[in-house]
């Protein structure tokens, strides 16, 4: 069987714009789905006005910009005093998602073949990959739909 994109994308999903804030961004994926086989989203993909993919903000975007910049370049043991650290969150709540979302996006059509699709993840270290037709997004293939749909079809694992 020839498993594409187009099989195994997902077309429930969030959207962030460039010019939202960071603090939607944070919400959305705290409040993320719950697919039928128990992942949770942990990204979410960013669309420019026309729909097309200019962007991804995952859990990691948040982290790292949330701490302070610092840190890049002093050992891992500090100290932060309170008022600090709210200084910290504070100024992180005033960017926008444009500010901290990960770019270049890498994507495909939906007519990839699943072998493909994990290639791309594979060499790229990609968790997600928008679905992008006639150059707007149409659906997400997320790495842990590539492994259920691996399991369930290729491996015979029974999933239910």
């Amino acid at each position: 069987m020839q498993l594409t994109a187009r099989d195994i994308m997902v077309q429930d999903y969030y959207t962030l714009t460039p010019d939202d804030g960071v603090e939607k961004a944070v919400r959305l994926i705290f409040k993320g789905k719950v697919r039928s086989y128990g992942h949770k989203t942990v990204s979410i993909i960013v669309v420019d006005k026309t729909g097309q993919p200019t962007g991804i903000v995952s859990m990691f975007d948040i982290l790292y910009h949330l701490r302070p910049a610092f840190l890049n370049y002093t050992p891992q043991t500090f100290n932060l005093e309170d008022e600090e650290i709210e200084a910290y969150i504070n100024q992180f709540k005033e960017l926008t998602v444009e500010e901290i979302m990960s770019s270049p996006v890498h994507y495909v059509e939906p007519d990839v073949h699943l072998m493909t699709i994990i290639d791309i993840m594979v060499k790229d270290r990609c968790r997600r990959l928008p679905v992008v037709e006639n150059s707007r997004l149409i659906g997400v293939v997320y790495l842990s739909e590539v492994y259920y749909h691996l399991c369930k079809t290729w491996f015979d694992l029974d999933i239910d």
